[in-house]
């Protein structure tokens, strides 16, 4: 679509979102009584900078169903956020959103070279969680035979890519990694699978994951982006170009925000993501901050696509580190490892007390191969991951090598940090 054309489509459908949320939500009425903004008055995108953001913390305040601009006979599905981190939000969908959502996962598998000739295995969790559900219906949308695996038995998952003739994997990209170790314990090599691409989100990953899991499972890797306050998955994806994530701003305005000033970031410079629904009927958000971090690559793609790109998230404003006055994201430490041959892409970040210091302590596994009872070689690797992380991230970080497998795997989001420092420890 060309931009003018989709310019004036998002304004119009803007303009019919802020008066439909002033209206119908009394949250947006009174946050936008508060900030003295008329939804009459907008009559330009770049108005949108004058309206009220909403926070996750909006939607708690609302929970359930405080947020919900239609009655609830017209809702048909909720979904849910984790609860990981405080309170789940709930969001809402109609009928007709079940029905956009699945055109934009179909668009999403298309993006990624998938057609309806494609066997697709879903491992995102069935649930009130986004993944499963809505991989599933964008994936028979297209048109594919889709396989609701779900997550879990991860040796069943490998016996199913084998049995099945599946083409297209879809889950998070560190299952992927797991899916491949498991593979190889059971004797069988990925490359003589028919699989052919891998669409992968729901957590920040690094290019250099992405080699490794092209190389561990004979794959195109390719990187979605969704958030259940935003949609779920099907908000923005690259394509076989593998060089930033298409947003489908027909349907969702995004911006670049600076996260201390809020002010809008010209394209190309970092910040934090910002998202307004255009089209979503149940629950639909007005410049929902989404605490992700990221950019708008401004050069066009090779594919031809005229919808701009945001390049894959870096981290996350709320679970960025401040080490000794240093802005770390985990992603950034995932990133060291992978280049460093003897260990694994496996680690946790580890938050403790020292007293009235926070201590931080990264825990990595080593390699399979790796002979971990030598200790001068064990010590050796420890020195060279502390230093080439020390070098990275312009901070000095303890390192503690861990024996393979002993990082505990999950079937969904890594946990790569944890926080123990409530224990006083």
């Amino acid at each position: 679509m060309p931009r003018a054309q989709l310019e004036d489509l998002q304004l119009q459908r803007l303009k019919a979102l802020v008066t439909r949320v002033y209206q119908n939500v009394p949250a947006y009425r009174t946050k936008y009584d508060e900030a003295g903004f008329d939804p009459a008055s907008l009559q330009s995108l770049e108005d949108l900078r004058r309206v009220p953001f909403t926070v996750k913390d909006d939607l708690r305040a609302g929970y359930p169903y405080g947020f919900f601009a239609v009655p609830l006979r017209d809702i048909v599905r909720v979904h849910s956020s984790s609860g990981t981190t405080g309170q789940v939000t709930v969001v809402g969908y109609t009928r007709g959103d079940i029905d956009r959502w699945s055109d934009l996962i179909a668009r999403t598998l298309a993006c990624a070279g998938a057609t309806e000739d494609d066997i697709v295995q879903v491992t995102y969790g069935y649930g009130l969680f986004t993944g499963g559900l809505g991989l599933h219906y964008g994936s028979e949308r297209l048109g594919a035979l889709t396989i609701p695996v779900s997550g879990g038995n991860t040796k069943r998952q490998v016996q199913i890519l084998q049995d099945f003739g599946v083409t297209v994997l879809a889950c998070t990209p560190s299952y992927a990694l797991l899916i491949a170790e498991t593979a190889a314990e059971m004797g069988i090599d990925p490359h003589g699978l028919p699989l052919k691409v891998g669409v992968f989100g729901a957590e920040p990953w690094s290019e250099s994951m992405r080699t490794q899991i092209e190389d561990a499972l004979g794959v195109k890797a390719i990187d979605i982006y969704g958030l259940s306050e935003v949609m779920g998955p099907g908000v923005a994806s690259e394509c076989t170009e593998q060089h930033g994530l298409h947003v489908f701003e027909d349907h969702f305005l995004v911006e670049i925000v600076d996260p201390a000033s809020l002010e809008p970031v010209p394209d190309g410079e970092t910040g934090e993501v910002v998202f307004t629904t255009l089209t979503k009927e149940g629950i639909p958000v007005v410049r929902y901050r989404t605490r992700d971090i990221s950019r708008i690559i401004p050069e066009p793609c090779a594919c031809g696509r005229t919808f701009r790109r945001m390049e894959r998230v870096t981290g996350r404003t709320d679970d960025m580190l401040i080490i000794r006055g240093v802005n770390v994201y985990p992603s950034q430490i995932e990133q060291v490892l992978v280049g460093i041959p003897g260990v694994a892409p496996h680690y946790q970040v580890i938050l403790t007390k020292k007293g009235s210091m926070d201590h931080v302590e990264v825990h990595v596994e080593v390699g399979p191969d790796f002979a971990f009872d030598e200790i001068k070689a064990l010590e050796r690797l420890q020195k060279r991951v502390a230093g080439e992380i020390a070098g990275a991230l312009a901070v000095s970080i303890d390192v503690r090598l861990v024996e393979p497998k002993s990082i505990q795997r999950s079937e969904g989001k890594a946990k790569r940090v944890v926080d123990n420092r409530a224990e006083g420890s």
